[in-house]
């Protein structure tokens, strides 16, 4: 098999289980939290962590947000098990990054990386990314090259894969929809919050031999759970649904 072949059998592989991410990163960060030496951290340090690893999910959020509100069904960007597209979406975020919602996805899972306070775990975590997220992206775009063909090329050489290029953008040929982001990224959240709730719970286990519930993060984490359940109702009878949204 040629190697371009092969780059993109592999892309689909991982693409189908690309949602197993993060049960390997809660697996990782076990250790990754017991063998970190937190005496070394002032709380003013801790602190700025702390707000840096919110911060920068909190943009990862706002990135896949932006692109999933302003995209129309059926375009690229949108499928969750196989390649799908029925057009090629080239406007709004798509004008200045050619895969949004990775970046977003990495920004999200670089707040909580941070949140271990272990900067080796941090590039490890990136370098695993980038290794896995491009075989994907690879998959995903020999698929547009054809299917679309010129149409793509002209559009993937003036678009970066990655790093926005923001003085490229072009307004969404779709209004920015709310009721999409309800509806799609409930699950995200949560699992976002279980994530950081999971990292604050077992640093303070490994460091006073105890858990301690009493803390922000299982307040936030109840408080999304509960948000969720609502929206899951709410999309289950049909209420957060929207005609030429995915």
């Amino acid at each position: 098999m040629a190697l371009i072949h092969s780059f993109e059998s592999s892309g689909n592989k991982l693409f189908r289980y690309r949602g197993q991410i993060p049960v390997a990163l809660f697996a990782m960060a076990i250790p990754v939290i017991y063998f970190t030496d937190y005496t070394y951290i002032s709380k003013d340090f801790a602190l700025a962590l702390i707000i840096a690893s919110v911060l920068i999910t909190l943009h990862g959020f706002i990135i896949r947000a932006y692109a999933i509100g302003t995209t129309p069904k059926g375009t690229s960007g949108r499928n969750r098990t196989e390649q799908v597209a029925e057009s090629l979406n080239v406007s709004g975020i798509y004008s200045i990054v050619r895969h949004p919602l990775y970046l977003g996805n990495y920004l999200m899972w670089a707040g909580i990386l941070v949140f271990t306070f272990n900067i080796y775990f941090i590039i490890i975590a990136s370098l695993l990314f980038w290794l896995y997220y491009e075989r994907i992206m690879f998959a995903e775009e020999r698929f547009l090259e054809k299917k679309f063909g010129n149409e793509y090329l002209d559009w993937s050489k003036k678009v970066p894969a990655f790093l926005p290029a923001f003085g490229k953008f072009k307004k969404a040929t779709v209004p920015f929809s709310f009721k999409t982001i309800l509806r799609r990224e409930y699950s995200g959240v949560v699992a976002t919050a279980l994530s950081f709730a999971f990292i604050d719970l077992l640093r303070i286990y490994f460091i006073t031999g105890r858990f301690e519930w009493n803390r922000l993060s299982v307040y936030v984490l109840g408080a999304t759970i509960i948000i969720a359940l609502i929206l899951r109702t709410l999309k289950h009878n049909d209420l957060l649904n929207e005609e030429g949204r995915s």
